[in-house]
């Protein structure tokens, strides 16, 4: 893992008195943190690595994003403490809490705790034009299709995905950026991203060549529905320069997570900067649309941190039943 250069160190001088009466009591509070994110070029980096820079400047800590192999990952850095900070998909935080995450398998990663709603994840499929991919059922058998980091979200769920939709393929995973080259170099034919929107590497795709951005059917997003833990979404049409209407899709929640036994205050005052003012969100990252206190009810699967459901409690109407929240 790297941890990348966007750490932040503000002396406590600098913070409103206001905030700083706010958080005055730090005990047991750690001097840095790190979050974890994913790899460069997809939507956890750029969001995880902007909310850990804006969360270390407010609180006056050293506070950064790492590199990870994604979701499945994330959940086992953050049981263990290695991180303090993650994010999931609710596919992987169950797989993880039920012993079944590939990294651990047989460990039950019941110390990671649910922090906060991020947004959901489409997953979607990317092309280049003169492929002449235009649709799922054009995808030629034994394609070379690009899932993502190994044990990526992405990774996890979309080659079952396309088994369900009758798609034989040859499997390839990588970083985001890297797969956006080898599909722009004609190396793969096909990358099937399970990512926030927009996805920074398909955006950066459009500027350079002619993409299809691939919708499911009705038919083909009915039957994922029926198979797999996801809703039904639709990628707004300005999302890409490339749509012309928005893209059938589908999708999973994300949500923040922390280790549960960091301290109550220290995760409180977290969340209050994240989930206080949407505008500066929004402006690490489109996706943060979705990060609004109302989503709490988004977590079906993980146990609350206490620090965080007395935040969604206290400033949410948040109506968290008691065996939902972790103890320690």
């Amino acid at each position: 893992m790297k941890t990348i250069s966007i750490a932040a160190i503000v002396a406590a001088t600098f913070i409103t008195p206001v905030f700083a009466d706010g958080h005055a009591d730090r005990t047991g509070w750690p001097e840095s943190f790190t979050v974890g994110t994913a790899s460069q070029g997809g939507t956890y980096f750029a969001y995880g690595a902007g909310w850990a820079n804006l969360v270390a400047e407010e609180l006056g800590l050293t506070g950064g994003g790492e590199v990870t192999g994604g979701p499945m990952q994330n959940m086992a850095l953050v049981h263990t403490g290695d991180a303090q900070f993650g994010m999931t998909t609710m596919g992987p935080a169950a797989e993880s809490l039920q012993g079944t995450n590939p990294i651990a398998p047989g460990l039950q990663m019941t110390n990671a705790c649910a922090m906060f709603p991020m947004y959901q994840t489409p997953f979607s499929v990317t092309a280049l034009a003169s492929s002449g991919i235009a649709s799922v059922a054009d995808i030629p058998a034994g394609a070379r299709i690009g899932f993502g980091p190994a044990g990526s979200t992405s990774d996890t769920y979309f080659p079952r995905m396309m088994e369900t939709l009758g798609v034989e393929f040859d499997r390839r995973n990588g970083g985001w950026t890297d797969l956006g080259g080898q599909l722009q170099d004609g190396l793969l034919d096909v990358i099937a991203f399970a990512a926030g929107v927009p996805v920074p590497a398909v955006s950066q795709l459009e500027v350079q060549t002619d993409v299809n951005i691939i919708e499911f059917t009705a038919d083909e997003q009915a039957k994922i529905m029926e198979t797999f833990p996801v809703s039904s979404f639709d990628i707004a049409a300005d999302t890409y320069t490339t749509l012309e209407a928005p893209a059938r899709s589908v999708s999973m929640w994300n949500f923040a997570i922390a280790n549960c036994d960091l301290p109550e205050s220290f995760v409180e005052a977290v969340v209050d900067i994240v989930m206080s003012d949407n505008a500066r969100m929004v402006n690490i990252h489109k996706a943060a649309r979705s990060t609004l206190p109302d989503n709490w009810d988004k977590n079906g699967v993980l146990m609350w941190h206490p620090g965080a459901a007395k935040w969604f409690t206290e400033n949410a109407g948040a109506s968290i039943p008691a065996e939902m929240i972790h103890t320690n």
